[in-house]
């Protein structure tokens, strides 16, 4: 069962019940993507937190020039969401597109937050991830305004390695 995924990444940080483990699975609805396939499109609201059980994602922005930027690639046991989109209700800006054959879980934010009341340990475990994921991303910028030309190009060749073996 694809939840399974799930429930093994969680109990990286803490152990889960059997209770708490059929209360976790319930809500998650599988999806399954092709290659290129928009997991979100700049305008939609994200209205999804997405665990990835296999596959690579990437998350991008268009500048007015119509040039693509990548912020975040995402591949199993890992979360993708435009945080911002889905705490908000907003627009996304952003875009999320599978980079080959994917499959996905996915959790609406009501049933989210009522998972947060029926297993508190679930709140903790998003906040640290949450966390995790600022930091990467505040380590991302700084490292993009303090680095040379010739940094961030390698940075983005180790990019590319990892895209090239999968």
């Amino acid at each position: 069962m694809p939840t399974n995924a799930i429930i093994r990444f969680l109990e990286n940080y803490i152990p889960v019940s059997e209770e708490e483990k059929s209360l976790i699975q319930a809500p998650f609805e599988e999806l399954v993507l092709k290659r290129r396939q928009k997991l979100l499109r700049s305008g939609e609201v994200c209205k999804a937190y997405t665990f990835v059980v296999s596959g690579c994602f990437r998350m991008y922005g268009v500048d007015d020039r119509g040039f693509e930027h990548n912020i975040q690639f995402v591949a199993e046991n890992d979360w993708i969401a435009d945080m911002a989109s889905f705490y908000t209700g907003k627009a996304s800006l952003l875009n999320i597109e599978a980079l080959e054959a994917s499959r996905v879980l996915q959790i609406g934010q009501a049933d989210l937050y009522r998972l947060y009341e029926e297993v508190p340990k679930l709140n903790r475990i998003f906040k640290v991830m949450i966390e995790h994921k600022y930091i990467e991303l505040q380590n991302r910028v700084l490292q993009n305004f303090s680095s040379t030309a010739e940094i961030l190009c390698l940075r983005s060749r180790r990019n590319k390695d990892f895209l090239k073996f999968r």
